[in-house]
């Protein structure tokens, strides 16, 4: 096992301190240091299904690459026919084991053309049973946190599953860590909306593509609290498109933590104007916008 002391960038920290997986971290800095997966159970002393938990929470941070099949093929989807149903039902036992748990979840028995698409999950998709169940769960939790009483179609279920099987979520390890980094993602989405003011309402979807690129960015809760303090000072309110002008200016120069800021956000100068940030073209260019009232 290569020793050879290994660097980590600090939004590598950020991600591995973000899964609350020792396991994930171990694996990263072993493999990081040039060794290879298939030594990594004696290496580190680690059953297989240890490690296979760990490579999922590492694919779901984007910290390791490593190819997963995609199970949704291109072209037209298949049709499932009344008689494709009927026999699956008649001849295959974890079929009709998945349609009797998924009606529980549902709270409702389901319908000929909603079987048909629990068909395709199986023949199609290649998904087993349990993860099946667990997509549904997901899809039920995610429903009930963006504050609907009703429980989703499966029509709507379908179109989570075939984001699944798109980037190989077909084990329950996957699965795990692919809801483990949801939940991390939607807390932290949770205190920026905080943040910036943002009650009442969820965000648009131009807003969140905005704030889930911050937050790839690696930027922590206060980095982001400066920007819109900034923003709120130099627009008088919250400006999406300016606010994210700042926060790409800090990701280029390297800064993503208030300290980080504070001290390396400064140009030089002299006298009275010491310590004085002047405004970028970009920021003056938004403002005069809106006196203009466009």
């Amino acid at each position: 096992m290569d020793t050879e002391a290994v660097k980590l960038e600090t939004l590598e920290v950020r991600k591995l301190l973000g899964t609350a997986s020792a396991d994930a971290a171990l694996l990263y800095i072993y493999l990081k240091a040039g060794n290879s997966l298939r030594n990594a159970e004696d290496d580190l002393h680690m059953s297989a299904g240890r490690v296979s938990c760990a490579g999922a929470a590492l694919r779901q941070l984007g910290l390791w690459e490593k190819d997963k099949p995609c199970h949704a093929m291109v072209g037209e989807r298949p049709s499932y026919t009344e008689q494709d149903v009927l026999e699956a039902s008649r001849g295959d036992n974890e079929f009709e084991a998945l349609c009797g748990e998924v009606a529980r979840l549902l709270g409702r028995p389901l319908n000929t053309e909603e079987m048909k698409i629990l068909l395709g999950f199986i023949r199609y998709l290649g998904l087993p049973a349990d993860v099946i169940s667990v997509l549904v769960c997901y899809c039920k939790e995610r429903a009930r946190q963006r504050g609907s009483l009703r429980n989703p179609s499966l029509r709507t279920i379908e179109k989570e599953a075939y984001a699944w099987a798109e980037q190989g979520i077909d084990t329950m390890e996957e699965a795990a860590a692919y809801i483990q980094a949801q939940n991390v993602r939607n807390s932290r989405m949770h205190r920026l909306m905080e943040i910036l003011q943002i009650r009442g309402r969820n965000l648009t979807a131009a807003e969140e593509r905005y704030a889930r690129n911050w937050l790839e960015m690696g930027f922590d809760d206060e980095t982001i609290g400066m920007a819109y303090e900034r923003t709120c000072l130099n627009t008088g309110g919250l400006n999406w498109a300016y606010m994210n002008k700042i926060l790409q200016r800090w990701h280029e120069a390297g800064l993503h933590t208030a300290d980080a800021v504070r001290s390396g956000d400064r140009k030089p100068g002299t006298g009275a104007q010491a310590g004085k940030r002047q405004l970028d073209a970009d920021e003056i260019a938004a403002i005069h916008k809106m006196m203009q009232g466009d």
